[in-house]
């Protein structure tokens, strides 16, 4: 069976993330969601292709769903042009015909999936992912004075320093530093070349390459670009006062995220001044700096 990955017309929804990358560069556990996808896809025994490389009986899938394989080995072995979807009427993938309307059956999957469009859809793939992980390796060093309580994967040459905990299962690239005195949690990726240093505490976020969280900082429930640095005292609100889901704008739009803790999502190359404050569900663009002392209450793209 064949399989081939397709960019998204709609991948500017997730924005500032897909602002000057494509969706499948976003970052999964460290790994770029097209890499992600296309391992779990040979594990079930399809080649992937490129779109040029395609065949009438290649599976053409957008990278705009996290759907369970078999759905797919299903989809690949019919016979006629088909259409795979979802329980939702969403479009997951389809096969026979370059373009999915020219298909002439359908099939609907009940397995488990769920669309990725918006940043925090992004995150909860990450929580997925990470949450998976079921055995630690620890390739860098841990001070004996950390306390790590779960699953790390800790890559070569990054540093556990004294009195810091980890807890959850946590994946930690290359030559990144976390600590003393860190706190990381929950379903946590923190990309190569990364610093999270005295006091600051992650949780349940996605921090990508070459960013820098400073001391005292708290990154709750976000996705932090790369080449972000984050000034000392830097907070990210996640939790509504009235106990709500998150609601967040959208082209103009309010839409509602569905989640009852969501922080902040950051573009590369943000730079925040000392103790700025960003509201929960806020959004703030490419290089975009803040002053000391800031409170960001909405997007600042």
């Amino acid at each position: 069976m064949q399989a081939c990955l397709l960019s998204l017309r709609e991948a500017a929804l997730c924005a500032p993330l897909t602002s000057n990358r494509d969706l499948g560069d976003c970052l999964i556990a460290n790994v770029p969601l097209r890499n992600l996808l296309s391992t779990e896809l040979k594990r079930a025994g399809f080649q992937v292709v490129l779109a040029h490389e395609s065949t009438p009986k290649t599976v053409r899938i957008p990278m705009d769903h996290w759907v369970d394989i078999t759905a797919l080995i299903m989809l690949g072995r019919s016979e006629n042009p088909t259409r795979l979807y979802d329980d939702d009427g969403n479009l997951i993938a389809w096969k026979g015909t370059a373009a999915p309307e020219d298909c002439t059956e359908n099939l609907v999957t009940h397995a488990e999936c769920f669309r990725i469009r918006y940043p925090w859809d992004l995150l909860r793939l990450n929580e997925d992912v990470v949450g998976m992980a079921d055995e630690s390796s620890l390739l860098g060093s841990v001070s004996p004075m950390a306390q790590i309580n779960g699953n790390l994967r800790l890559a070569a040459g990054s540093k556990i320093l004294s009195g810091t905990v980890i807890e959850g299962n946590v994946i930690i690239g290359a030559n990144t530093q976390i600590g003393p005195n860190a706190y990381i949690r929950g379903a946590t990726s923190i990309g190569n070349n990364c610093f999270v240093g005295n006091g600051a505490e992650v949780k349940n976020s996605t921090v990508y390459h070459n960013s820098y969280i400073s001391r005292g900082c708290y990154v709750g429930d976000s996705i932090i670009g790369s080449h972000v640095t984050l000034g000392a005292g830097t907070l990210t609100e996640n939790h509504r006062h009235d106990g709500r889901t998150h609601t967040s704008v959208i082209k103009g739009q309010p839409i509602n995220t569905g989640r009852i803790k969501l922080g902040a999502i950051l573009g590369d190359g943000v730079k925040t001044g000392v103790n700025t404050s960003i509201e929960a569900g806020a959004k703030i663009g490419i290089g975009r700096t803040t002053r000391p002392g800031s409170y960001i209450g909405e997007d600042l793209m």
